[in-house]
């Protein structure tokens, strides 16, 4: 697989809090010369990444990275970035305290009744940090995902968690996520040889900062 094969499936982030408008340009121009899937980034900059980079595919966060504001904090901060930033994809963190305490019911209800509502016919992926998971309650999350979330994507982590990506989780949400679902891996994801190990487990998306630096070499002989 090729260098451009492999961005194809890669959401171009950078989600530092220290990042600059400098930083978040330089971001999306790779994004664009390397043509990556999408450019993920904080919300703050996304109406000026959009304004800058109208036909870039712009990726912003919800909730990050703890997941515990509000069901309503969450709806305007999705609104705002889709209707006055442009953004296309939206990677939102479930309140991770109501799957503690078994309600999963809440889980659903804010992915399927709120937030996937507020997105419309845009990408919704939803982010259950799988560090602080048992694997039954990763189980739980897919079935809240599948049979009443109305999200698009699973994903992995926030990357600011204790844990990122394993292909174990990956496995394993395969055995549980409906056929509509894609899976998305995002944390600690360092090396082409793990680019292509999440791919071939069969995540249609890669979250990762380093991706394009990786790759350079091959892709400056491609493009």
């Amino acid at each position: 697989m090729l260098g451009k094969e492999l961005l194809a499936y890669v959401d171009h982030t950078l989600l530092r809090p220290t990042a600059t408008w400098d930083d978040i340009k330089e971001v999306c121009d790779a994004g664009v010369t390397y043509k990556t899937a999408s450019v993920c980034i904080p919300p703050d900059f996304v109406a000026s990444a959009h304004e800058a980079y109208p036909k870039l595919n712009i990726c912003t966060v919800i909730g990050f990275p703890l997941g515990y504001e509000t069901t309503e904090v969450k709806v305007a901060e999705t609104k705002q970035a889709i209707e006055e930033g442009g953004a296309s994809e939206i990677d939102m963190v479930i309140n991770l305290g109501d799957v503690k305490q078994g309600d999963f019911e809440a889980v659903t209800n804010e992915i399927g009744g709120a937030l996937k509502e507020a997105c419309g016919d845009k990408i919704l992926k939803v982010i259950i940090e799988t560090c602080y998971l048992t694997d039954s309650e990763k189980v739980a999350l897919c079935k809240c995902i599948t049979n009443g979330g109305g999200a698009d994507y699973i994903k992995t982590s926030t990357g600011f968690g204790s844990g990122g990506a394993s292909l174990e989780d990956i496995r394993l949400f395969k055995k549980h996520i409906g056929p509509n679902i894609q899976i998305k891996a995002a944390g600690g994801i360092r090396s082409i040889t793990d680019m292509k190990a999440y791919i071939a487990e069969g995540c249609s998306r890669i979250g990762a900062s380093a991706a394009v630096e990786l790759l350079k070499d091959h892709l400056d002989e491609e493009v």
